[in-house]
């Protein structure tokens, strides 16, 4: 049975659907007013997998992430480069979209934006008002009162106390309490036509937590299985969304026996980069696009999933070349064996076992990848059709992670875009005819000095039987 770690509760939860046979998860999204970076695309990468793995197991999924559209960098961004918020964000929508193809990622089956769901935030924070959890401050700000909210704090594990007002929101002077966070802004002079809603508390537009709430009860319902992102998130945006959403439904007096927001929380780790966590405010970011000018976007993934999705990730260029080491490991194994893709498998194989297994204990894919490379031992030292079976066992499992689909000798012609800035494909054919030539000419000492000179290149030539020689980059 699938067990999933549940950050509300702090422990392996067996996982049981709302709806048997169905999932419905909603993950939280980007707020388009830049290019996405390698910590989006973990999110993207994590929940991807998280998806598959759920597919393959027989469920039906219904997967929701949103865009973020409307905020105060959006704004501010729009405002510097004169242009409209519509024009800045579908830019950037465009461009997310554009690098998530490129990584070979899956689309989610809805992806609402903010802008298009003012009416139901409208219509959740009315009730927040009514439920007497929401008041309207003196500088027309309507705020969530959360000391109002008895269990709030429950999914970050601090008291009240302990906690500081949200990171996006600075305490303003219409707040009673400064826990307290916004849930619709009133609109300020000399801002853009564009920014602004009409309400019944006057034009303005929602505050950043308030979108989640409404757009994932809209569209998955008041309670549903799934809620993802980074751990970055869990405090204060999922806390918030927690009190809102629950706040909305039950009021002041909710009780044990409610049902919950949410059933399961999932939260990725942070990527840190020389051991701090990456963020822009340190300047030490990487853009998705920047990334894949220099790597294979199986790599980018390969790199991400070798780590369980709760742990942080030291990125570097070092662990990306790591991560390509193993994957040209794996499509060496599967080079000249005939494969037939997802064949039906096994499952009382120990290899299906162990994977299932693995992806089962919380998508613990580091030991579900560790039995790829198990397999491709095996698959190095076998013969006959014990070695084609074995491969298409490996093309097979990998396809669940979407791995190891490619033809071996493209990927290992091409598997680092580094490489594609050395020699061409052109010239290593040409250098490999010339060795062709001198060892036919018994001019061994050549041939040895083309294959070094080669190498040094990042070109391993490999001889095979009746005179063909293989090459691939190191």
């Amino acid at each position: 049975m699938l067990q999933i770690y549940n950050t509300l509760s702090r422990s392996k939860q067996e996982f049981k659907p709302i709806i048997p046979g169905q999932v419905k998860m909603y993950v939280c999204g980007m707020t388009v007013y830049d290019f996405c970076h390698i910590g989006h695309a973990r999110v993207m990468i994590v929940f991807d997998m998280v998806v598959r793995w759920l597919r393959a197991s027989g469920y039906q999924v219904i997967y929701v992430r949103n865009i973020t559209d409307i905020d105060d960098k959006i704004i501010k961004r729009a405002i510097e480069n004169g242009e409209a918020i519509s024009a800045l964000t579908n830019r950037f929508i465009d461009a997310m979209h554009a690098d998530s193809d490129e990584l070979g990622l899956a689309h989610p089956d809805q992806e609402p934006r903010a802008t298009d769901f003012i009416q139901e935030m409208q219509g959740m924070i009315s009730r927040l008002i009514e439920n007497k959890l929401a008041y309207r401050g003196d500088d027309g700000d309507v705020n969530f009162a959360v000391r109002l909210f008895p269990q709030y704090g429950r999914l970050s594990g601090k008291s009240l106390d302990e906690l500081n007002a949200g990171e996006r929101v600075a305490v303003g002077g219409g707040k009673r309490d400064p826990l307290d966070f916004v849930l619709w802004k009133s609109a300020k002079a000399g801002e853009p036509a564009d920014t602004r809603w009409q309400s019944p508390w006057g034009e303005g537009r929602p505050g950043w937590h308030i979108e989640c709430s409404a757009m994932s009860c809209d569209l998955l319902g008041e309670h549903f299985d799934i809620h993802g992102g980074g751990a970055d998130l869990q405090f204060p945006h999922h806390e918030n969304e927690i009190a809102q959403s629950e706040g909305a439904l039950y009021g002041q007096d909710r009780k044990s026996s409610d049902e919950p927001f949410v059933n399961y929380w999932m939260h990725n780790g942070h990527i840190r980069v020389n051991e701090e966590k990456m963020s822009k405010s340190l300047g030490n970011f990487f853009l998705i696009r920047d990334v894949l000018k220099s790597f294979d976007p199986e790599v980018v993934r390969f790199f991400m999933l070798r780590a369980h999705y709760r742990s942080p990730i030291n990125y570097s260029d070092a662990q990306l070349e790591e991560a390509r080491s193993g994957l040209v490991r794996l499509y060496t194994a599967l080079a000249h064996v005939p494969v037939i893709s997802n064949i039906a498998l096994d499952p009382g194989l120990p290899w299906v076992e162990r994977f299932t297994t693995a992806m089962n204990d919380d998508f613990n894919t580091p030991e579900a990848i560790a039995v790829f490379f198990d397999l491709a031992t095996e698959l190095n030292r076998a013969q006959g059709e014990k070695k084609i079976y074995l491969a298409n066992t490996l093309k097979s499992l990998a396809a669940t992670l979407n791995f190891l689909q490619r033809d071996p000798t493209v990927f290992l012609q091409t598997g680092s875009r580094d490489g594609d800035q050395g020699l061409s494909t052109e010239a290593i054919e040409l250098q490999i005819a010339a060795r062709v030539a001198a060892k036919q000419s018994k001019d061994f000492t050549k041939a040895d000095e083309i294959r070094k000179q080669l190498l040094e290149q990042g070109i391993v030539l490999e001889d095979k039987p009746g005179g063909l020689t293989e090459w691939r980059r190191a």
